[in-house]
């Protein structure tokens, strides 16, 4: 399943927040979304999986708008992790993750054997086997996070969009919820805060600034001292990891800059 944009604006109280963006997702592709606060990451996202309308521009999936899928039919294909995780009323985390499978039914249609076997596998799938009658409100963030991915992965799409996916979760879940994404073999957008799992992960990285996208490649061609100078406003050092091979990033902030500086001046008085 591929994704087209093309020339996408979008705008919120007259003002616009997505400025004449183009880019593509190739099928099976898995693509980070990268940049500081504010910089209209979630807007474009929530642009993409038809929240809000853009006021200009297209966004074609498998070469038809986004706009002609009925609400169902669009749920097929696409599952969305937003960046909120609220429930407005309490549900099981098994009801819940069943919620999934709502776009493969009719109308009344009770639940299967079939949907309670994915839900089930959609739950080991984020490590949260054991936990099906648990109640979703008395869970941690982290947990809550991981369900409502389970209710996204039982929805059996072809396409997945994800708002800071990791949000609230450990390293060793972030690393596996990466991981379960990465081995689904579907095709995969998703806004990111942590550049090292972008680079660990993604096969390309957009980068935004101010509404508008600045960089589009690999990680290695993306991730440069100079892009992280001018648009994350920190100073790095860029090396490549001995056992992945990816890029990684090492961040100088400007105390310990001083700190190093306090020190060799120390070592060169006292000399």
């Amino acid at each position: 399943m591929k994704l087209i944009v093309e020339k996408l604006v979008t705008e919120l109280n007259h003002q616009a927040i997505v400025q004449d963006i183009s880019f593509y997702v190739n099928e099976g592709e898995f693509v980070g979304v990268i940049g500081p606060n504010g910089s209209g990451k979630s807007t474009l996202l929530k642009t993409l999986y038809r929240v809000l309308k853009p006021a200009e521009g297209a966004v074609m999936l498998d070469d038809e708008a986004i706009t002609s899928y009925q609400h169902k039919e669009f749920a097929k294909k696409v599952a969305v992790v937003g960046q909120e995780s609220s429930v407005p009323f309490d549900f099981s985390v098994l009801d819940l993750v069943l919620m999934g499978r709502n776009p493969h039914k009719r109308l009344l249609d009770q639940e299967t054997k079939v949907d309670h076997d994915i839900a089930i596998d959609a739950l080991k799938h984020v490590g949260l086997e054991g936990y099906e009658q648990r109640s979703f409100a008395t869970l941690s963030g982290g947990e809550k996070q991981r369900v409502i991915i389970a209710r996204a992965i039982a929805q059996e799409p072809s396409f997945f969009i994800l708002d800071e996916p990791t949000n609230h979760l450990d390293i060793h879940h972030q690393l596996h919820i990466l991981d379960v994404l990465q081995r689904s073999n579907m095709t995969v957008l998703t806004a990111l805060h942590d550049l090292n799992l972008a680079a660990s992960y993604c096969d390309r990285i957009i980068v935004m600034q101010d509404g508008r996208l600045v960089a589009n490649g690999s990680p290695k061609e993306t991730l440069t001292k100079q892009l992280l100078e001018e648009v994350f406003q920190v100073e790095a050092t860029i090396w490549t990891h001995p056992l992945t091979q990816k890029v990684q990033v090492m961040y100088v902030s400007p105390g310990m800059k001083q700190g190093i500086f306090d020190h060799q001046l120390k070592s060169w008085l006292q000399s």
